[in-house]
């Protein structure tokens, strides 16, 4: 793909953004209208708007790129993300809805009546929201350098001011109109190029790997340009034609005998493979066989723990995301509420169907990427591969407007729940600090995208997921359904979940996991930190039975009671709460 045609794609979006994001300046004028949109979103719309911000960087890109590198273990990611929200209808939705709170510091407030935990509550949130908006950041980065070769850091400047601008402009009405018209133009991003591909695959004879133990080959004399510094395990000699430096060495285009071990190919360097040449794989990227990459809980250590503790993570951490689940709030009932979920289920299902087929066929035409460590460019890289020509152009520049819409939807739905959260409970409250909590929850996580080490998407994305499966769904599940839940109980499974499972974030973030054991426990916390957290809430609660909230009981009716029945007068009417 051109460059020309990529930036046409970025700027296309952009533009559509700004426009339809501008749309709800007209509509907001109040408080109501920036925290919860007045809670007057049909369900429909809400959950367009919904699987527009759910389906972020991790979902566009990383889900092929990961699939692409590890195979089908890769698979539990997209079935965690969908089947997450069966457990939010089935435990939380409604509930959440009829409490009436604006954020989730408000629902923790007014059900344990304690400010020490409204204040705990808001600074995992600020900092789940942060880890959140960390990959969406950087995978701009990654889609600029990959169409158009622009430094790293100018994705992630260009997102945050888009997203700035939209959300300043109308808060939470405005990008509930922008995410449901984003989810729209992912599916399609995703959908219509892949229809080429598959027409492209079917007219090259249809190839599909070996069932043999061998790793991934170049088909063809295959040239690959290193954009970033790597350091790739090399498993079998191979002769390569050189032009840059390797090992520290310059080379012109002189012959070069790789043996196996890891060798540093540094930045701006190409290397010629011959026809049948395995591929090296980037330090941390696993070098699988054909077998291995096909089948589930092969080639890994520790694999079986890992795939039951992202599956955990994935079905639990989902009630816990705070732009998740503000979108609860903003139903006009509980049933709204449910009937949301339920289309959720619906829209997310038909659309993971798709980025598993692009890591299938980016293992039989794009293995180079394993090699500089961009898997996470496989979407963007086919197009141009199996079409080429205009029409290679004009579908890369689609998919690239799909992945920036992504950045933009996502980062939306976050920057509005860490905003609300700061301007409530660090500002004033009111419009006014609002759009300047918006600024501070921007320039934070960007800093950090811009400092931190390149990591992959979906990876940090479930280190998200795992924070919030530690902390926030136990009190969801507890506050929601046990009553004998108290102040010091809900502190202590905050602290805890928070304090093990962050830790294991900042551990694999700032060094990467270990090897062993202590590596998998670190990469995939929540199997061990969900568990503790709730054990902590429990029985913390049990020792202090004193510190029940005294509004425990009005509480828990109107979680559970229906929108329809007035409990106050016996009469099938609608309460305002």
């Amino acid at each position: 793909m051109t460059a020309a045609y990529g930036l046409a794609g970025v700027v296309l979006v952009v533009l559509a953004t700004v426009l339809v994001g501008t749309l709800g300046l007209r509509m907001s004028r109040t408080t109501s209208d920036f925290y919860v949109a007045s809670r007057t979103v049909s369900p429909l719309r809400n959950a367009s708007a919904i699987g527009g911000e759910y389906l972020s960087a991790a979902s566009f890109l990383g889900i092929a790129g990961l699939i692409l590198a590890y195979g089908a273990d890769m698979l539990w990611l997209p079935v965690g993300w969908t089947g997450g929200y069966l457990v939010l209808l089935v435990l939380v939705s409604a509930p959440l809805r009829r409490s009436g709170a604006y954020t989730l510091p408000d629902f923790a407030e007014a059900r344990l009546e304690s400010m020490a935990v409204r204040r705990v509550t808001s600074v995992l949130v600020v900092l789940i929201g942060w880890l959140y908006l960390l990959p969406q950041f950087q995978s701009a980065g990654l889609v600029l350098r990959t169409v158009a070769g622009a430094p790293v850091w100018t994705g992630g400047v260009l997102i945050a001011v888009v997203v700035a601008v939209n959300v300043l402009a109308g808060g939470m009405r405005s990008i509930t109109m922008v995410q449901a018209f984003q989810y729209w133009l992912k599916l399609t991003a995703l959908a219509v190029p892949l229809v080429f591909l598959l027409l492209a695959w079917r007219y090259d004879g249809a190839p599909g790997l070996s069932s043999r133990d061998a790793p991934p080959r170049f088909a063809d004399r295959t040239t690959v340009s290193v954009g970033a510094a790597v350091t790739v395990e090399v498993v079998t000699p191979v002769r390569v034609t050189a032009e840059g430096r390797v090992d520290g060495r310059a080379h012109d285009g002189d012959a070069l005998v790789l043996a196996p071990g890891p060798h540093r190919v540094d930045k701006d360097t190409a290397l010629t493979f011959p026809p049948g040449a395995d591929v090296p794989h980037v330090t941390g990227t696993p070098s699988r066989t054909d077998r291995e990459w096909a089948m589930p809980l092969a080639g890994r250590d520790h694999s079986l723990y890992a795939t039951y503790s992202l599956i955990l993570a994935t079905f639990l951490g989902t009630m816990g995301l705070p732009h998740v689940l503000v979108r609860f709030y903003t139903n006009p009932d509980g049933r709204a509420a449910r009937r949301t979920t339920v289309m959720v289920l619906s829209l997310l299902g038909a659309f993971y169907l798709l980025p598993a087929l692009y890591g299938a066929l980016g293992r039989l035409y794009t293995p180079e990427l394993l090699m500089t460590g961009r898997t996470d460019a496989v979407v963007l890289t086919l197009p141009g591969r199996l079409i080429g020509g205009l029409g290679g152009d004009l579908l890369g520049a689609l998919v690239t407007g799909g992945a920036v819409a992504a950045f933009l939807s996502t980062s939306s739905g976050i920057t509005v729940s860490v905003a609300g959260v700061l301007a409530q409970d660090i500002l004033r409250g009111g419009v006014r600090s609002f759009r300047a909590a918006t600024l501070l929850a921007l320039v934070v996580p960007l800093a950090w995208a811009v400092a931190a080490r390149s990591l992959a998407v979906a990876d940090v994305v479930g280190l998200a997921f795992a924070v919030a499966a530690s902390t926030f769904c136990p009190l969801l599940v507890l506050g929601v359904w046990w009553r004998r839940l108290t102040v010091p109980g809900a502190l202590a499974g905050l602290v805890t979940g928070g304090t093990l499972a962050g830790a294991a974030v900042a551990v694999t973030i700032a060094a990467g996991p270990p090897d062993g054991l202590a590596g998998a426990l670190l990469a995939q916390p929540a199997a061990w930190t969900v568990p503790v957290a709730f054990a902590v809430m429990i029985v913390v609660s049990w020792c202090t039975p004193g510190r029940v909230p005294p509004g425990v009981g009005r509480m828990m009716v109107r979680l559970h009671t229906p929108e329809s029945l007035d409990v106050d007068r016996g009469t099938w009417r609608p309460k305002r709460v």
